[in-house]
C-alpha cells in the first residue's frame, strides 16, 4: 500500500468523524461547520475561473446547496445521512471498480472515469443504500422493496457523478489537478464533495416532493 493511498485513508476517516460529529451534533455547531464549507469552498470556486458570471452562478449555487444541507438534516436526519451515503459509495464504487476493471474512459473531462468505474458507483450506492434503509427498519424515504426507492438512489448517484464531472471540468480547463491543499492525499474540499453539494439539493427537492 502506498503512502498516498494510506495518507487518502487517513483523511477519509478523519473527515467522516468530523463530519458526521457535527451532523448529531446539530443546531449552532452544524450550523458552523456549513459557514466553513461554504466559505472554504467559495475560495476554492474561485481559483477555478476567472469569469465573473460563472463566479457569481458558483456562489449562488453553493449558497443554494448548503441551505438545502441546513433545511434536509433538521426536517429528515435519516435521508440526510442517506444522500452522504449515496454520494459517498458512489465515489467509492467508481474509484474500486474503476482501479479493478478499467476499460474504456468515461470522457474526456476527466480521463480517471471509465464505464465501468460508472457501473461501480451505480452498484454500490444502490448496494450500500439498501443495507442502511434495511438497518434502520423505517420507511423514512419509501418502502424497502419500492422501485422508487431504486430509482431515487440512481438518481442521487447520478448527480453526485455529474457533479464531480463539473469540478473535473473545471480543473482541466485550469490546467490543475486540485482544487486545493486543504485535505491530504485528497487535494481541496471541493475534491471531496464535488458530487456532495449536487446531490444534498436534489435529495431535499425529492423530499418536498414527496
Amino acid at each position: 500500500m502506498s503512502k498516498e493511498l494510506i495518507k487518502r485513508l487517513i483523511t477519509s476517516v478523519f473527515i467522516i468523524i468530523i463530519t458526521f460529529c457535527f451532523i448529531y451534533l446539530g443546531g449552532i455547531f452544524f450550523n458552523l461547520f456549513l459557514l466553513s464549507i461554504f466559505i472554504i469552498s467559495l475560495i476554492e470556486w474561485k481559483n477555478l475561473t476567472n469569469n465573473l458570471l460563472i463566479l457569481m452562478l458558483g456562489l449562488i449555487f453553493l449558497l443554494f446547496s448548503i441551505i438545502s444541507a441546513y433545511f434536509l438534516r433538521n426536517d429528515n436526519l435519516n435521508f440526510f445521512i442517506f444522500t452522504l451515503l449515496i454520494s459517498v459509495s458512489s465515489d467509492l464504487g467508481g474509484y474500486i471498480f474503476g482501479k479493478l476493471f478499467r476499460g474504456p474512459k468515461l470522457t474526456h473531462i476527466s480521463p480517471n472515469k471509465t464505464y465501468s468505474g460508472m457501473i461501480g458507483s451505480y452498484l454500490m450506492s444502490i448496494f450500500l443504500g439498501l443495507i442502511f434503509i434495511f438497518y434502520l427498519q423505517q420507511p423514512f424515504i419509501l418502502e424497502f422493496y419500492s422501485l422508487s426507492l431504486i430509482i431515487i438512489i440512481l438518481i442521487i448517484s447520478t448527480v453526485n457523478q455529474l457533479g464531480d464531472l463539473l469540478i473535473s471540468y473545471f480543473k482541466r480547463k485550469k490546467k490543475i489537478k486540485d482544487t486545493g491543499k486543504l485535505l491530504p492525499g485528497h487535494g481541496g474540499l471541493l475534491d471531496r464533495i464535488d458530487g456532495i453539494i449536487f446531490s444534498i439539493p436534489i435529495s431535499f427537492s425529492i423530499q418536498l416532493i414527496l
